[in-house]
């Protein structure tokens, strides 16, 4: 978790993700920064690993200023961020591209980042209460999507199996080749049991 200037404003939910092979900024935070989504130039194919089985489209891609350090220190890179239109637990998300262009290297036990700056080098880092407060925001929002796509498969499910509305639904129907077996209370078991 980091605090760049992103544009012209400091976004103070920012996950830095060596796995991300994308800077991801969404939608959300483009439009609570004030950036007319017109400036968006067109993207490339649509790509895979944010939403659960699903691919994402994107919205288009912007290029804008990133800056970490401080006054007496700074560095300041043009970064393209691919805008999605889908709800994220961060305001943006820093891939590999990002740690390229600053040669940024993390240090995920201490949760920082270091980087060279022009009067030397530029720390930047993180609590793990904020880490742990938006990866917590983070799981919430993955188990409502998921929550929601069982919902709708449930949905498409029942409406295949009963479509006329007299039809009952058990949620429990033996397998085909069962046999009763004699006894005080009749039991079925599967046909192609061995006897012993």
């Amino acid at each position: 978790m980091v605090e760049p200037i992103i544009g012209n404003k400091r976004l103070t939910k920012v996950l830095m993700d060596g796995g991300s092979g994308l800077n991801i900024l969404y939608a959300d935070t483009l439009d609570a920064m004030g950036i007319d989504r017109s400036r968006l130039r067109p993207s490339g194919a649509p790509f895979h690993g944010i939403v659960p089985r699903k691919q994402a489209i994107l919205l288009g891609q912007i290029k804008l200023p990133v800056m970490f350090g401080d006054p007496s220190n700074y560095r300041k890179e043009t970064v393209t961020f691919e805008v999605v239109g889908f709800k994220g637990a961060y305001h943006t998300i820093l891939g590999r591209p990002c740690y390229a262009k600053f040669m940024a290297i993390p240090n995920y036990t201490n949760l920082n980042l270091k980087m060279p700056g022009p009067r030397g080098v530029i720390t930047v880092g993180s609590t793990f209460q904020r880490v742990y407060q938006c990866e917590v925001g983070s799981c919430d929002l993955a188990s409502a999507v998921l929550a929601s796509e069982e919902l709708a498969l449930i949905r498409a499910e029942t409406l295949e199996v009963a479509p006329d509305s007299n039809c009952k639904i058990r949620s429990f129907e033996p397998a085909d080749g069962v046999k009763e077996i004699p006894r005080e209370k009749k039991v079925k078991v599967g046909a192609k049991l061995n006897p012993k």
